[in-house]
């Protein structure tokens, strides 16, 4: 069983940036493949970025160019680089696992999930 915990949200204004951690426990680690997905409040848990085992990256396309999914399987860490940040991506960000080499941003494919850290962007 994979433990997921996330931390770095926070409040900022519209154009800025934060970082989001995910430190991951009780797995071989660098077989899972890893992303991060939020939910804002009345909408569906969407994807927005995941990293397979070989390190390769994909990312929904309202996002592309200013965020950064990145990992360090030394730490165990997952992480989420945030710029220019918008007001509509206020929402809870999680971190999810799924043992394998296929990266998706289906929900439905990641049984792994962490209990979420809150991103609030001001306009």
């Amino acid at each position: 069983q994979v433990q997921l915990v996330e931390s770095g949200g926070g409040s900022v204004q519209a154009g800025g940036s934060l970082r989001l951690s995910c430190a991951a426990s009780g797995v071989m680690y660098s077989s899972y493949c890893m992303a991060w997905f939020r939910q804002a409040p009345g909408k569906e848990r969407e994807g927005v970025a995941a990293i397979d085992t070989e390190g390769t990256t994909s990312y929904r396309d309202s996002v592309k160019g200013r965020f950064t999914i990145s990992k360090d399987n030394a730490k165990n860490t997952l992480y989420l680089q945030m710029d220019n940040l918008k007001p509509e991506e206020t929402a809870m960000y999680y971190c999810a696992a799924r043992y394998g080499v296929i990266a998706t941003m289906n929900r439905r494919d990641y049984s792994n999930w962490g209990q979420g850290t809150q991103v609030t962007v001001s306009s």
